[in-house]
């Protein structure tokens, strides 16, 4: 009766796998179709961005421009500065020192364009209600604190801090820092700054609330930059973004052995959060880590989520509260 029953349930599934096998092709060929559907749809948005370039109008020109550019760009110039601050500005050495290394590095700026237009036909398609706003370029110290300014309908965007990371006008600038002073990164930057200005911060202080945080601004980057590399996302090198990869398994079990999640001392948003050279665990392994290991870490965690909540609107994810995105997460990496 056994055999019979093992002959019965062999000869079902082998007249079962063609058709089991089809399915499979089926599904992914229509979740191709969706994909593309929607590349489809995003790519015919009449999106095309021009950078309206301050820094050529501003430099190298007679003082005579300033009056006209006031009117023009008025948030640019405080009141409480008189032209001749300005003018002064546009015959410092070391402006035009900075302008002279703008204009050489962005003198195809076209191609640059084309990327950002890219992405904000993602933006407008995942976020309808977006205005486009009018890109502004500037020079302005190489204060890479403040490399990019977006509002509701104005970006600014200082193009003498992503020179590259080589560039001798940055030295003296930690490497960590520099290596994020690249062009390639202005799409990332970018997206990080829309990404603050649509999500406000957390009013929940605890350490899980604030990775978190950062986890759904990554993962706004894979969403509007789909094609972009995983390391560019968190301006890591190749081999950092392996070391985290690597060791996810061991820094989770840190987080949870320290009983860390739930801290509020804000020396843990610095150890493991915010920039630098690299992640503070006190242990042998620091100088081998990445800075921002708690940003990675939230980012698997926001993408897990995904994976087990597909149905969740990226509008609904971004309000998540962070508790409860995580409990749905179920994450839990694995050697």
């Amino acid at each position: 009766m056994i055999t019979n029953l093992k002959s019965i349930l062999r000869a079902f599934f082998s007249f079962c796998q063609p058709f089991v096998a089809f399915l499979i092709l089926f599904l992914f060929f229509l979740s191709c179709q969706n994909e593309n559907s929607n590349n489809d749809k995003i790519e015919a948005l009449p999106i095309s961005l021009t950078f309206d370039r301050f820094d050529l109008k501003f430099y190298n020109q007679p003082p005579e421009v300033i009056p006209q550019l006031k009117k023009e760009y008025p948030f640019l110039f405080p009141k409480q500065f008189s032209d001749s601050v300005w003018i002064n500005r546009q015959n410092d050495s070391l402006q035009l020192l900075l302008q002279e290394a703008v204009t050489k590095v962005f003198s195809e700026i076209q191609p640059l364009e084309k990327k950002v237009s890219r992405l904000f036909k993602h933006i407008k398609y995942y976020f309808p209600k977006t205005k486009i706003p009018q890109i502004i370029t500037l020079t302005n110290n190489v204060d890479y604190q403040i490399k990019t300014v977006y509002s509701d309908s104005l970006l600014l965007l200082s193009l003498d801090t992503f020179l590259g990371e080589d560039h001798p006008l940055y030295e003296g600038i930690p490497n960590y820092i520099r290596k994020e002073l690249d062009p390639k990164y202005i799409p990332s930057q970018i997206v990080e700054k829309f990404s603050t200005y649509i999500m406000p911060p957390p009013e929940n202080r605890t350490f899980l609330a604030q990775m978190l945080y950062e986890g759904k601004k990554m993962y706004l980057q894979d969403l509007l930059l789909p094609d972009e590399k995983e390391a560019i996302k968190i301006a890591y090198a190749e081999a950092e973004l392996e070391w985290v990869k690597e060791n996810e398994v061991y820094i989770w079990q840190y987080f949870i052995e320290k009983q860390v999640l739930y801290q509020t001392d804000p020396e843990w948003v610095e150890r493991f959060l915010e920039p630098a050279p690299f992640s503070k665990f006190y242990l042998q392994l620091d100088n081998e880590s990445p800075g921002r290991i708690g940003r990675w870490i939230g980012w698997q965690i926001v993408r897990k989520y995904r994976e087990q909540q597909p149905e969740t609107t990226i509008e609904d994810l971004i309000k998540l509260p962070a508790q409860q995105l995580f409990n749905q997460s179920k994450y839990k990496p694995k050697r």
